[in-house]
């Protein structure tokens, strides 16, 4: 039987002290991973529904049916724990697979096995792990895959922020707006979707900015228990589709 606590990694980033522990719930009695930036909880294997349903909901925006030879092209911002990444793995269209996370620190625990998703995503072939600025990227014409400058996809999934106004770096703010959102549609093939997770209720403003850049858009609830507050709480996951005819 495993320890009630431990606290598997620490290093400090430029972004702060992160931090991976692992703690035996009383209640389940099964091990949680929760991953720490300061003294702030940045993600928890105990709430993992929202990162799930920003999969689930954003590829399912894309043709259930694809030609024989054609496959799913997607990238995922922001590695965590990789309960996004699996998600998209475990779509039978998903061809090849591209996870930007700015800390190689997260990189390395999925590579070392440190957390229970990480062998799986980093031994899959369509899977590959980048360390990198998301948020740079987006807006950089040479785009999300280093080793492809320019390449599209069909679905860029981003999981990084807490919401688009409380962001983690002063610097991620200028994606949420009309400029850094029309950059991240460059990358996007004719009627690709951007899909975004955010911990805040829906922000009527920010469906308005995403309605200036994208064909279709929307505003998802995702509800899920919350064992330690007892209830439910809720995720937003934002959706928003490139217009099929676009060059």
């Amino acid at each position: 039987m495993s320890a009630r606590f431990e606290e598997i990694d620490w290093r400090p980033t430029p972004m702060g002290d992160i931090s991976l522990r692992r703690r035996r719930d009383p209640v389940s009695g099964e091990d949680v991973y929760e991953v720490k930036l300061g003294d702030e909880f940045l993600m928890s294997s105990l709430f993992t529904a929202g990162e799930i349903a920003l999969t689930r909901l954003g590829l399912g925006k894309l043709p259930d049916s694809l030609p024989e030879d054609e496959r799913i092209d997607v990238v995922v911002g922001g590695l965590g724990l990789g309960y996004t990444a699996r998600a998209a793995l475990d779509d039978v269209r998903v061809g090849s697979l591209i996870v930007v996370d700015a800390l190689g620190e997260v990189i390395e625990w999925h590579r070392r096995g440190l957390v229970p998703l990480g062998a799986g995503l980093a031994s899959d072939p369509r899977c590959r792990l980048v360390r990198g600025d998301f948020f740079a990227m987006a807006r950089d014409s040479r785009g999300l895959d280093p080793e492809a400058p320019g390449r599209r996809f069909h679905a860029v999934l981003l999981d990084v922020d807490h919401s688009p106004r409380h962001v983690l770096h002063p610097s991620h703010a200028a994606l949420y707006r009309p400029e850094g959102l029309r950059s991240l549609a460059d990358r996007l093939h004719p009627g690709g979707v951007f899909a975004l997770w955010s911990n805040d209720p829906p922000d009527e403003e920010f469906c308005a900015v995403l309605a200036e850049v994208f064909a279709e858009t929307e505003a998802r609830v995702v509800d899920f228990d919350n064992p330690l507050q007892g209830g439910t709480s809720a995720n937003t996951v934002y959706l928003a589709r490139k217009r099929v005819d676009t060059a």
